[in-house]
C-alpha cells in the first residue's frame, strides 16, 4: 500500500471485495485514509475538516477532503471531492465511502454525508449494495447502505 495518501493508486486485492464487510481490515483501511485525507480540508471558515475515502469496485481508494470557498456555494464536501476524482478518471462503480468529521481539534461525533452529497451516491451507486462507514475513531464505526441514508431517493431510473 502506498503512504502517500492523496495518490488515487491504492489498490485493494480482489478478494477482500467479494464481501467486504466482513473483511475488517478492509473497513479499518477506509476508516484510516479517511482520517488521513482531513489534514488536507480547506476550512478556513468553519474550522470543520472532513475527509473521505472512497473505494471503487476495482478495488481502487480514492481519497477526498471539503474544500471551503468565502462564496460558500463554490466550495465541495469530502465525499463529492472523492466521487469527483474517481468519475474523472472513468470510474463508475463503487462499493464503500469512509467518512470522518469535525472540528480542527479532533473528530467528536459520527459525520454522515450532505444532501448533495447522497445524491450524488444515488446517481452512481446501487442503494441496497453501496455501504457508508461513519467512523468517531478507528474504533467506533457504523455501517449503513446508501439506501438507508437516502431511502426513495430520485435516480437516473426516474427519467426513464
Amino acid at each position: 500500500m502506498s503512504t502517500d495518501l492523496r495518490e488515487k493508486d491504492t489498490k485493494v486485492p480482489s478478494n477482500k471485495l467479494h464481501n467486504f464487510l466482513v473483511a475488517e481490515s478492509l473497513i479499518d483501511e477506509l476508516v484510516k485514509k479517511a482520517f488521513g485525507m482531513r489534514q488536507f480540508a480547506y476550512t478556513p471558515y468553519s474550522g470543520f475538516k472532513v475527509g473521505a475515502a472512497l473505494l471503487a469496485k476495482n478495488g481502487d481508494i480514492y481519497g477526498g477532503c471539503n474544500i471551503e470557498n468565502a462564496a460558500y456555494g463554490p466550495s465541495n464536501c469530502a465525499e463529492r471531492t472523492a466521487f469527483f476524482k474517481a468519475i474523472s478518471e472513468g470510474v463508475r462503480e463503487f462499493a464503500a465511502i469512509a467518512i470522518v468529521g469535525g472540528p480542527e481539534e479532533g473528530v467528536k461525533d459520527f459525520c454522515a454525508p450532505c444532501g448533495v452529497c447522497r445524491q450524488v451516491m444515488a446517481e452512481f451507486c446501487s442503494p441496497e449494495e453501496f455501504y457508508i462507514i461513519l467512523a468517531k475513531s478507528p474504533e467506533e464505526k457504523k455501517i449503513f447502505t446508501l439506501e438507508q441514508l437516502f431511502p426513495e431517493s430520485f435516480t437516473p431510473n426516474d427519467l426513464k
